[in-house]
């Protein structure tokens, strides 16, 4: 199988359905960020004793970023869209499983920590990273907008599993000196009057 197509020397790429973008063009930068994604979730996957759970559900992950590169790849109506709310609905089951784990924190934490935590940190900021370029993807296309909501749970996703990953190894998160108190546990009355 040949690899190179020559295809994108003068600057452009095809998507779904044959359609010739240039290569920088805001639907290429969304998919592409994702594809970069995928990229950092499989560096995650293969650090060194990492859960065979864990493991696998990052795989699955990575099977649904290729949905979404797919998906941001398909012009509307081209093709049917693979991701759907249940996806969102089961990082959210996730995320809340995660989420009760490791100790509160009421102050902004820096990535650190484990290599793994450390990982999963930068595949939180590229997931932010991929939001904001799939938002402006979306200002001027018609797009599967689950796309955008699978995105955006992901980076909560990935800051609840590096806190997981610290504390199963005994590792404090890493704090930010600097910060006051930004996460609040609950509502108070006063807070209901603002």
């Amino acid at each position: 199988m040949q690899i190179y197509t020559r295809t994108g020397d003068k600057g452009y790429t095809s998507v779904v359905g044959g359609m010739k973008l240039a290569k920088d063009a805001e639907r290429v930068i969304a998919y592409g960020t994702v594809d970069e994604l995928n990229s950092v979730v499989g560096m995650a996957a293969s650090v060194d004793g990492i859960s065979s759970d864990l493991k696998e559900e990052l795989m699955t992950i990575q099977q649904y970023l290729f949905d979404c590169g797919n998906d941001l790849a398909t012009p509307h109506g081209k093709n049917p869209y693979r991701v759907d709310e249940e996806l969102t609905l089961w990082l959210e089951s996730r995320i809340d499983e995660y989420a009760a784990i490791p100790p509160t924190v009421e102050s902004f934490i820096l990535p650190g920590g484990t290599q793994l935590a450390s990982v999963l940190h930068f595949a939180r900021t590229v997931a932010r990273r991929a939001e904001r370029e799939i938002v402006s993807f979306q200002w001027t296309n018609d797009m599967n907008g689950e796309v955008l909501k699978f995105i955006n749970r992901l980076s909560d996703y990935f800051f609840a599993i590096a806190r997981v990953a610290n504390a199963e190894e005994n590792v404090k998160d890493v704090l930010y000196e600097r910060s006051g108190r930004v996460f609040h546990t609950e509502i108070t009355k006063a807070d209901l009057k603002d």
